[in-house]
This record gives structure tokens, sequence and C-alpha cells, in this order.
């Protein structure tokens, strides 16, 4: 893309000014439609070193009220957020809608730097590759506007603005090693650049490449692309989305209602084996935070299934400093104003450590679903959306486990009915509880449909029988003791 770049020719002094000041008032307008619309908006810059990435930034938001944005750079990777995936510094970033998010840098540039410098396999540049295609398609698929700009000047113009920096004391500074050592291997790094942004040129969040040998042509140019981006953004947010097939491997699950519900263990043989694997679990997790494999455990069931007490059976063998149980309730409006995600992109465990979700990310295929919190395209689509995200997990290391806690309707009546009955217990039965059950059958059809289109088998579903707590107890510890072992092992 680079190498065959070629500018167009500027306007004249005149027509740039005008066109400039133009340009300005009209995204200065855009903001209260974004506002209104809630449209969340991504710019990204990249570029060489010394080509004005923050001069441009530091003009187009002058057209923009302070509330409405935010400005990051994005540093080199710190030691703790090494300890998390690829993506999890990045996506936790991402907008609320209805205002602007500017990155100085952002993936591209991590990227790059670490193949230039020979520190990334061609295995790893593509699993990265592919992580930011996805991940871009995603937010532009639920609605986020992501523009990206190329700072482009050529190795002469690059060389002349990094003398002119270091001539001055007050200026020096802006000068880093790296640009220095950009500018005299220019070519290779030109390579590298080309081929990435060849490789994350995509329809939905395609490259713009800016002549950034003058400032003011090149902030005109940045807002010609902006205001357009906005523009056509703003007049397809009613378009529904296309529905991805799935692409990754299933493990074919049964129907909830083919699952026997009879299993039951004793009570001496239920303290006797609880005793063995919670002693068994706790020597795991010494070994996981060894070996710094991260564990995540999303736990999804019926109103009174028991989802509670199997936790608290997991966690009773676990050391508190190495794990977080994360109960989900409906989003914040924080929350809510970003991509569904992002709420579990900021909730997941380092590396070595445990998380544990009561009620996940599932949410979107259910809940959401039936209560007509997300349209029918938004919910269509998350199946194939949660099957990447647990992908990208999954090839970051993380240990992946999934109950469905199930229990027959019989049995969730008579626990609700001892719940309202029992004053202690009052506080765990909800109107919306009762409301719930009414839909039994619409859940039942909804849940089945999730887990015969997200059991993966990197992260398949298991079903706990749980007319029998102790029974369900019992078999997500052994689930968890098995996968933690085969972790440690390979």
């Amino acid at each position: 893309m680079l190498k065959e770049f070629a500018s167009q020719t500027p306007p004249d002094a005149d027509a740039l000014s005008d066109e400039l000041k133009q340009a300005r008032e009209a995204l200065a307008g855009y903001q209260m439609k974004i506002k209104e619309k809630k449209l969340p908006v991504m710019v990204i810059f990249e570029g060489w070193g010394a080509a004005g990435k923050g001069s441009v930034i530091s003009k187009i938001i002058k057209n923009i009220d302070p509330r409405f944005f935010q400005v990051t750079t994005m540093a080199a990777r710190t030691e703790e957020e090494k300890r998390y995936p690829f993506l999890h510094r990045y996506f936790t970033q991402i907008p609320e809608a209805g205002k602007f998010q500017f990155f100085d840098s952002f993936w591209m540039e991590e990227i790059t730097n670490a193949v230039i410098h020979e520190d990334l396999p061609e295995k790893v540049y593509r699993e990265r590759i592919a992580s930011v295609n996805t991940t871009e398609r995603q937010l532009t698929d639920n609605g986020y506007l992501v523009m990206k700009f190329f700072m482009h000047i050529g190795k002469k113009e690059q060389k002349k603005r990094i003398e002119k920096l270091l001539d001055n004391v007050d200026t020096a500074w802006r000068v880093s090693d790296a640009d220095l050592w950009q500018n005299k291997h220019y070519d290779k790094t030109l390579d590298v650049y080309d081929r990435y942004l060849s490789d994350t040129n995509r329809s939905q969040a395609p490259w713009y490449i800016i002549d950034a040998s003058d400032k003011k042509w090149a902030e005109l140019q940045v807002l010609r692309f902006l205001n357009q981006g906005i523009a056509t953004a703003l007049m397809n947010q009613s378009l529904a989305v296309p529905i991805l097939q799935n692409t990754l491997p299933l493990k074919k699950m049964p129907k909830l209602a083919d699952i026997p519900l009879n299993k039951e263990i004793s009570e001496e043989d239920y303290k006797k084996q609880l005793d063995e694997l919670q002693d068994e679990l706790r020597e795991l997790h010494y070994k996981i935070y060894r070996k710094k494999i991260p564990v995540i455990i999303a736990y999804e069931g019926w109103d009174a299934a028991g989802k509670g007490g199997n936790i608290k059976r997991i966690t009773g063998a676990l050391d508190p400093r190495g794990y977080v149980v994360n109960p989900i309730a409906s989003p914040e409006p924080h929350e809510k104003a970003r991509h569904y995600l992002w709420r579990f992109w900021n909730r997941l465990p380092k590396t070595g450590h445990i998380a544990i979700f009561d009620r996940t990310w599932y949410g979107r295929v259910m809940v959401e679903r039936l209560e007509g919190f997300c349209s029918e395209n938004d919910w269509q689509r998350a199946y194939n959306e949660m099957n990447e995200f647990e992908k990208e997990l999954s090839d970051w290391g993380a240990v992946i486990i999934k109950f469905w806690v199930q229990i027959d309707k019989e049995t969730q009546l008579a626990r609700f009915t001892e719940r309202q009955n029992t004053p202690e217990k009052q506080w765990k039965i909800t109107d919306e509880d009762w409301r719930n059950r009414e839909k039994w059958d619409l859940y039942e059809g909804a849940i089945d449909e999730m887990i015969q289109k997200t059991s993966t088998t990197f992260a398949p579903w298991h079903v706990l029988e749980s007319n029998d707590k102790k029974y369900a107890r019992i078999k997500a510890l052994k689930i968890v003791i098995d996968a933690l072992k085969k972790a440690c092992k390979e």
C-alpha cells in the first residue's frame, strides 16, 4: 500500500485554508449528531516517527467538546499487561457510545516493532493479524466507526524533521532512539509497515494513507476522511449486519430435555469425596500459579439451580489471593454504552489466576434475546462472536470451563417455594424469578440453541445435573480438576 501510494495534489494556500475552515466546522457539527445517535468513534493514528501524529490529533480535537472525547497513547506493554491477552489492553480502551476515542498509535505499532526487531515468529504474527481483523470486524458489526490513518513521509523528510528537532534543546527529547533507528533502516521498516497495512486493510475498517509532508494538508486529508466516515456511519446505522457462518470446531451436545436428572450421591460419599477433591484442587491451584496458566470458569443455569453453592465448593479449595468471583448482573450504564463483551474483557484473570463468572456473556443469547434488550441481528451474530472471544482466550493459553447447571421445572418450583417461605432465604427470590419461570419453554429452546452453537472443542459446555446439588458439586470439582491436570501436563 505504501509503496504504491501516490498523494493527491494539495489545494493552493487560499483554497486549503477555506476548505480547512469548512471541514473543521463540519466536524464540530457532527459531534452533536454522534452524541444523539450514540455512535462510538475510534480514530487510530499510526505512522512514521516525526510524521506528526500528535500534531494532527491536537488540531482535530480542537473542533470537539472536551466532554465528548479522550486521547490515549499506547506505550510499551508493562510487565503487568504482559500477563493478560494481547488484545486486553486495547479492547478495554474502546469508547462509549456517542463519544470519540483518539489513539496515538494502537496495536499496529506493537506488532510491527516486534516484527522489525525479529521478536515475533511468523506464526504468532499471523495469529495477531487474525485477532486484529476479527476484533475490528466485531467492533464495526456492533456499531462502532473505526477510522485508521497512517501518517506517511519519505526517508529524507523524516531525517530532516529529526535533525530539526534535535537542533533545539526544547524539542530534542521528542526524538527517540527508535526514531533514529527507524530512519537508518527505513526500507526494512517500510516493508514491514506495507505488509501490515495490506494484511489489515478490510472494507469495514480500511486504512487511509495520509501524505504528512505538510501539516495543514495532512490535517485537511484527515478531516475529509473523518467527516465522510461519520456521515456514512450515521446513514448506515439502521442496516442489519450479515450473520457469519461459524468456522470453529463444535462438540455435539444433547438437548436439555434428554439429560436424565435422577443422579444422586449419599451424604457420606459426598463428604468423603468433597474433602479429597478440594485437597487435590488446592494443590493444582498452586501448580497453575507457578506455571502461569490463566483459568476461566463460567457458570450459567436456571434460577435456584445451585450455582452459588457450586461456586462455593470450588472456591473453598482455592487460595483467596489467586481467584476472583464475578457476579454478573444487568450492565451498568457505562457498560451498556460499549460493546457487550467489554465488561468481560475487563474481568479477565491474569496469568496464574482464576476468574469465576456467576452468569456470563451468554446473557446476550438468553435474557437479552428473550426480553428484547437487543435486536435479533445482535443475538444471532453473538454466537460466532462469543466463539471467537473464547478462541482468543484459548489461544492465549487460558483453560476455559463452562457449566450449565440443570434442574427440572418441578425442582425449581419446590426451591422457589422454600425460599419464599423461609425468612432468611427470601432475599434469594424475586418477582423477576417468577416471571422468568413462566417463560421456561422459551428459555429452554434458547439454551439448547446456545449450547449447540457454542460448545466448541476448546471451550465445551458441561451440564451439571443439579436436582441433587451435592452430586452437581462433586461433578463440577472433578471436571475442574481434570481440566487443570491436563493444562499442567501440556
